[in-house]
């Protein structure tokens, strides 16, 4: 619906500008949005008010020209009023919303796809662990705000590929395969002081055991500094493999592990910072290198590389961001924890002086999530023998319930994740409700087919017959799903998913509630079948996006 009132108001700009009554170019995005209340119409745009600016006329005005010339009132609009400082309201005619169901049959799986993106390459980069240990709560959030963004980018029409940057080199690998090393020296009774900075996790006793059951105890009579790598190299395997194993099963798939080590290579860093040096980009203070950020709005230059000589995370994200565009994509999607939006500026900056547009970049920020079981907080600690680790959690709640629960506020908002409620088998919990709408729908079609009666063709359902309130509401919360993507595709929320989910379970249960989808009525009987048929349709499009299932019986 919602571009067949752009296309209007696009002919309607068109012949005003056609009669001399308007010198203005057609907006490169006209903005048509749901109204909050129904008595101002079902949708309104702001379109007179930004040409208002172009014609040198009021904005009223200039809304009263596009009013006079959209001459559509039979087919789509009942009315079309100017409201406010000129907003133009558009009320729907009634027959008009049943129309649009023939795209969902129509389209089928496809039904909320588009071709926006026009196959432009977009890289998602997410999740991103550092791998010194396994994946906890934090980090799943980011796992499905990430896959579940790809997703819908991809069901935009976008070629998308998804990609984990491994951080395997630096001090905090080294620190992991020190911990291992002395885990290894303790279990053969050697005294182990901790240095800070190391890791002392449980996982870290296990892959020192792993490795004294494999070699032996022949490591203990070399020289540390010899055979730590050894330990770092095996450690930052085991648990790369382990985050893989615990991410798919997750439904989460990248299509690239990208090791930070590659960018290191024939001393590509140093290549690449002398290179950015030579263009004035870089600059020296004694042995420190900073990079000039602050031309392009940062508040303060930052360092690439240390007194010591040492290239910072800073240096290595340049190199890495100039190797994603190198590969081609146009847009590159980063998605961080909330606690990196201070790092934004400065990456922003390096993306600019690498010869790319400023919206070529895109961060995604992702809050922290409170652990809860029944409204209480659960300890993030080991030593509590609570749960910390997304395996853990997936293993009791799981799946299709981690997911969807993770998507049920802004990612960039805080989350509670109540463990008991996310087990639940109630309307409490949401992706249950959402579940249970289409595990409804399909008993509903069972039980028609055993009463020989088949789901009618688009053409043979008299859909006008479709007249309850819940029916309409129903209709138009269908329509608005492929809007409901574009929007989500376009301001990257994948949380609107969830929540037009939640909206349209809830309409759909409350129709349950008070009417028979099969009665001795056979057209209206029809008619609601198709109808259904439609919702369900909608619920197995949307929940696939969102990486869950779509049970048929519960």
């Amino acid at each position: 619906m919602k571009q067949r009132l752009v296309s209007i108001l696009k002919k309607a700009i068109e012949s005003g500008v056609e009669d001399g009554l308007l010198q203005a170019e057609v907006p490169p995005l006209i903005e048509v949005e749901l109204t909050k209340d129904l008595r101002h119409g079902d949708y309104a745009s702001n379109v007179a008010m930004i040409l208002a600016s172009q014609t040198r006329k009021n904005p009223r005005e200039v809304a009263k020209i596009l009013s006079d010339r959209i001459g559509d009132a039979g087919k789509t609009l009942e009315r079309v009023e100017i409201a406010g400082p000129g907003f133009i309201n558009f009320f729907i005619r009634e027959g008009c919303w049943s129309s649009l169901l023939e795209d969902v049959e129509g389209e089928g799986d496809r039904y909320g796809s588009a071709d926006t993106g026009k196959g432009r390459r977009v890289q998602v980069e997410f999740v991103s662990a550092n791998p010194t240990g396994p994946l906890h709560i934090g980090h799943a959030r980011g796992a499905v705000v990430g896959d579940v963004m790809a997703n819908i980018l991809a069901a935009s029409g976008y070629e998308v590929f998804r990609e984990y940057y491994i951080n395997d080199a630096g001090n905090q690998m080294n620190n992991l395969g020190k911990s291992v090393y002395l885990r290894y020296a303790e279990l053969q009774g050697q005294a182990a002081e901790f240095p800070e900075g190391c890791y002392q996790g449980d996982y870290i006793k296990d892959l020192a055991a792993e490795l004294l059951a494999r070699d032996g105890a022949r490591y203990l009579d070399a020289d540390p500094q010899e055979v730590i790598p050894l330990f770092t190299d095996y450690a930052g395997k085991a648990i790369l493999e382990g985050i893989k194993e615990d991410l798919r099963v997750f439904g989460v798939v990248f299509n690239l592990y990208f090791s930070e080590r590659e960018l290191y290579k024939d001393d590509g860093v140093g290549k690449l910072l002398r290179a950015l040096e030579e263009k004035g980009f870089i600059y020296r203070e004694g042995e420190t290198l900073w990079f000039r950020t602050t031309a392009f709005g940062d508040e303060k230059d930052r360092v690439v590389v240390r007194q010591n000589g040492d290239p910072t995370y800073f240096a290595a994200d340049i190199a890495y961001h100039r190797d994603k565009f190198g590969r081609g994509f146009e847009t590159v999607i980063d998605i961080w924890g909330a606690d990196h939006h201070g790092y934004i500026p400065r990456m922003s900056a390096a993306v600019q002086a690498l010869g790319y547009g400023k919206d070529a970049l895109k961060v995604i920020l992702v809050q922290l999530v409170n652990l809860l079981r029944d409204g209480k907080p659960v300890a993030m600690s080991t030593r509590s023998g609570e749960f910390v680790t997304l395996r853990e959690v997936v293993d009791e709640v799981g799946k299709d319930a981690a997911r969807y629960n993770f998507l049920m506020r802004r990612s960039d908002s805080h989350l509670d994740f109540d463990l008991e409620v996310a087990k639940r088998q109630s309307n409490e919990n949401p992706v249950y409700y959402v579940q249970y709408a289409h595990a409804r729908i399909c008993s509903i079609i069972r039980m028609a087919a055993e009463r020989g009666l088949a789901v009618p063709v688009y053409a043979g359902a008299d859909l006008s017959l479709l007249r309850e309130k819940e029916e309409i509401d129903l209709i138009k919360s269908i329509t608005r799903f492929p809007e409901v993507v574009e929007g989500a595709a376009r301001t990257l929320e994948p949380h609107r998913l969830t929540f037009y989910l939640n909206d349209l379970a809830g309409i759909f249960h409350s129709y349950y509630n008070k009417n028979k989808v099969i009665s001795d009525d056979s057209a209206l009987t029809g008619a609601r079948l198709f109808l259904v048929q439609s919702v369900r349709t909608v619920l197995r499009n949307a929940l696939t996006m969102l990486g869950v299932s779509t049970p048929e019986k519960m």
